[in-house]
């Protein structure tokens, strides 16, 4: 039976410059590609989650702007069902984003304050349907109340815990089922590099599970005190933008699948690896059948 996802959070629009490398002194840069493409955490974890075949469902809010009606309907050309407001007067988030020849990036990212932070449109009794639910820290009233809701109804809820200020991070790793961490996000919310005691502080906030994504090292995570690992898959990086918000909504269609711990960080760690391989953010998502490859091709060796 086919799983549904409901991701709430942040839609924007990613426009991508190829170039020879990121520079470190405010220079002129002639980029050597160029693409746009729609972006953002919740809305890229649910594009991943319908490209690996379940029912994805995005609530998000976008500016009532050329911008935002092509995001809602390139979200639709993806397969995923966006119930999106479109707010007047106000300009849709978009990032300019640089991508070098190894596939670093750096990503100037605008969201206009002026877009409405208001969640009570949500239909919040949709929850209780879903069979996990993806929350990112870029909406964070809206991601609160849907973790509420999650919790109320029984449905698994992951949250995508990237960068944001101590209190936002704080209050929705506190609702979240499974909180999993960037690296970047862990060491600030803990205050330490290390892995395994930035976990253990997170732990004592989280009600559930809590884990940390480690780019090509692949995934780590708790199990009651000990530091478990799942490692990366070694593929040749051409583009990591993206890469994360893969992982995450891979992580939670695992989730809602049923998958355990270990074998929901194989499966989205296939599918994070896959999309490096490939340039364009969204546009290098997997389908199923590619990750389920990479992961039999591994087991093989």
């Amino acid at each position: 039976m086919t799983k549904r996802v409901i991701a709430v959070g942040i839609a924007v629009m990613d426009k991508i410059f190829s170039v020879p490398a990121i520079p470190d002194e405010p220079i002129k840069v002639f980029a050597t590609g160029y693409s746009e493409i729609g972006g953002g955490p919740a809305a890229t974890g649910a594009v991943t989650v319908a490209r690996l075949g379940g029912e994805a469902v995005l609530w998000a809010r976008v500016g009532d702007d050329p911008v935002g009606r092509r995001i809602v309907e390139e979200l639709g050309e993806w397969g995923v069902r966006p119930r999106i407001r479109l707010v007047p007067g106000a300009r849709s988030g978009v990032s300019g984003v640089l991508v070098d020849k190894d596939g670093e990036r750096l990503i100037i990212a605008f969201a206009d304050p002026g877009l409405d932070t208001d969640p009570a449109w949500l239909p919040l009794a949709e929850v209780a349907a879903a069979d996990a639910v993806l929350a990112d820290m870029r909406w964070p009233r809206a991601s609160e109340i849907v973790l509420d809701a999650a919790r109320a109804a029984g449905v698994p809820a992951v949250l995508d815990a990237d960068l944001a200020s101590d209190d936002v991070a704080h209050r929705l790793v506190a609702r979240s089922d499974y909180a999993v961490f960037s690296r970047p996000a862990l060491t600030r919310f803990a205050g330490t590099d290390d892995v395994a005691e930035g976990l253990r502080a997170a732990a004592q906030v989280c009600p559930g599970r809590v884990g940390v994504t480690l780019g090509g090292e692949g995934f780590a995570w708790l199990e009651e005190e000990s530091l478990a690992r799942e490692p990366g898959f070694t593929v040749e990086t051409v583009d990591t933008l993206g890469a994360g918000d893969v992982f995450h909504g891979a992580f939670a269609l695992a989730i809602a699948e049923g998958r355990d711990m270990r074998a929901a960080a194989r499966f989205a760690n296939a599918a994070s690896a896959l999309k490096c391989t490939r340039r364009g953010g969204r546009a290098g998502i997997p389908d199923r059948a590619e990750v389920a490859a990479l992961m039999s091709l591994s087991e093989e060796v």
